[in-house]
């Protein structure tokens, strides 16, 4: 640990070991992590419920088990945010909405206690849109919006843009979002941080709202996901939260780590998913990247592009606006002033595609089956796949409900993220560098359950472009 270092500015990984061997107490860590969080939160405005005194009785728990003799876990003391979509008991889990200010978490979600389990400490709740459904940008109801820490004027992403914010700005080592459709990847990209969203049944999860289970389209597109500054800290988080929980069905007892790849192993490159358009800067991100992995010993092969986009992105659209239909006009009363314009644009979008009867949807049931083998066949091929998380630079808060010409345009450039959420693979988002004052980077999409070779092509970018954060805020 460098003199001139604050406790919040180390790793995950470096934080956890000076409490693990001694050097610092995980009390003396969650404080400095309070007084960052008191000197920046009030620019950025990423944490949401800040929980100062039960940070401190679990940060001392964790000091008394190590004083113990006991192993204070992988994670001793490292603070971490949750998003206000997911339990921490006694708590109000709001999913920013005013109707959910007093809705306490009876207990802790699966993947809050499986990070409390390694010894990590949740430190705060962290902005979304309302109700994860008011756009792409961190804006709700009972928060308002979240700023960028690299630029006011672009947004932080979303709907995981709390945390990318506060882990970007040094406020948490570790950020606890979720991913249906790029909820991770885009504030990972936007914030300069990197993101890992899972293959679906990787993480034990728990996304009720209430009693209710969610219809098919939110229970297998939904996965919860950390964020960090560093991909080594992303590793810990997934060792971590792998596992089972009976809690959820859907998590499989799946190894951590798989068979070694052979040797070069390839990487399929594709700079501009679709043929839709890509902006020379995130070109540069791929190319840098791709260089980056030539140099760790890998094939990089360009490739034209990936399979079934459009028909991914289709059904993908009309699965979810399905559910979503019946539900809509309390929903809609729910999501506070202008909160509604997001999912009103795609519905207007989708015309005639809505409603739809049983049978139809029963047939784009089986048609997602079949564009996720078309991608099995692929990454039979390839591996990993290199590609853009986000297809233009960071865009303006709001630019997504401003009219339909900026919904199709955001919806547009975050169409690779869209359809490997539908799909149900793995990926990682990992920064290239900074342009013009803004963060850039890339994601590496692999075969289902082999987040590893992600991590570990993820990694080999980092050592080559570096690591940009943790950063103060900028106007």
């Amino acid at each position: 640990m460098g003199a001139q270092q604050a406790l919040w500015e180390l790793s995950a990984q470096a934080q956890a070991a000076a409490v693990r061997s001694g050097e610092v107490t995980a009390v003396e860590l969650v404080e400095c992590h309070l007084e960052r969080i008191s000197e920046v939160n009030p620019a950025v405005n990423a944490v949401t419920q800040l929980l100062a005194g039960r940070a401190r009785a679990d940060a001392a728990a964790v000091d008394r088990r190590r004083a113990a003799g006991e192993d204070p876990g992988p994670l001793a003391g490292v603070p971490f945010t949750v998003k206000e979509t997911t339990d921490v008991e006694g708590v109000p889990t709001t999913y920013g909405a005013e109707r959910f200010r007093h809705h306490v978490a009876h207990s802790d979600a699966p993947p809050v206690a499986r990070l409390r389990a390694a010894g990590a400490v949740p430190i705060g709740h962290s902005n979304m849109p309302t109700l994860i459904l008011a756009g792409v940008h961190t804006r709700s109801e009972l928060y308002g919006d979240t700023a960028n820490p690299w630029a006011s004027g672009v947004t932080p992403g979303g709907t995981s843009g709390g945390d990318a914010a506060a882990v970007a700005s040094g406020m948490a080592a570790i950020g606890l979002g979720n991913d249906s459709g790029g909820s991770v990847r885009l504030p990972a990209s936007f914030c300069g941080v990197a993101g890992l969203k899972p293959t679906y049944g990787r993480f034990p999860a728990d996304h009720r709202m209430g009693a209710e289970d969610p219809a098919l389209a939110t229970q297998v597109l939904v996965v919860d996901g950390p964020l960090a500054r560093t991909v080594g800290d992303l590793r810990l988080a997934y060792e971590a939260l792998a596992g089972t929980d009976p809690r959820d069905p859907r998590a499989v007892p799946v190894p951590l780590y798989g068979a070694e790849l052979p040797r070069p192993a390839k990487v399929a490159m594709v700079t501009d998913p679709g043929g839709a358009g890509v902006h020379p800067s995130v070109r540069k991100a791929v190319e840098d990247a791709a260089d980056a992995l030539r140099d760790a010993g890998y094939e990089v092969c360009e490739v034209p592009d990936v399979p079934r986009l459009d028909e991914a992105l289709e059904v993908y659209g009309r699965m979810t606006l399905a559910e979503f239909a019946p539900t809509w006009p309390v929903v809609r009363g729910l999501l506070g002033k202008e909160g509604h314009r997001y999912i009103e644009m795609s519905m207007e979008a989708a015309g005639d595609a809505l409603p739809m009867d049983v049978p139809e949807y029963l047939r784009l049931t089986g048609a997602r089956l079949g564009i996720q083998r078309a991608w099995a066949e692929f990454l039979d091929t390839y591996p990993l796949l290199l590609a853009p998380v986000f297809t233009e630079p960071p865009f303006e808060p709001g630019l997504e409900v401003r009219d339909q010409e900026g919904h199709a345009r955001v919806q547009r450039a975050m169409r690779l993220c869209t359809a490997t959420s539908f799909v149900g693979v793995p990926a990682v988002a990992v920064p290239t560098g900074v342009v013009a004052g803004l963060p850039y980077g890339v994601q590496l999409v692999g075969r289902a359950y082999r987040e590893d070779l992600c991590l570990e092509a993820a990694e080999a970018v980092e050592r080559r472009l570096g690591v940009i954060t943790p950063i103060d805020p900028r106007p």
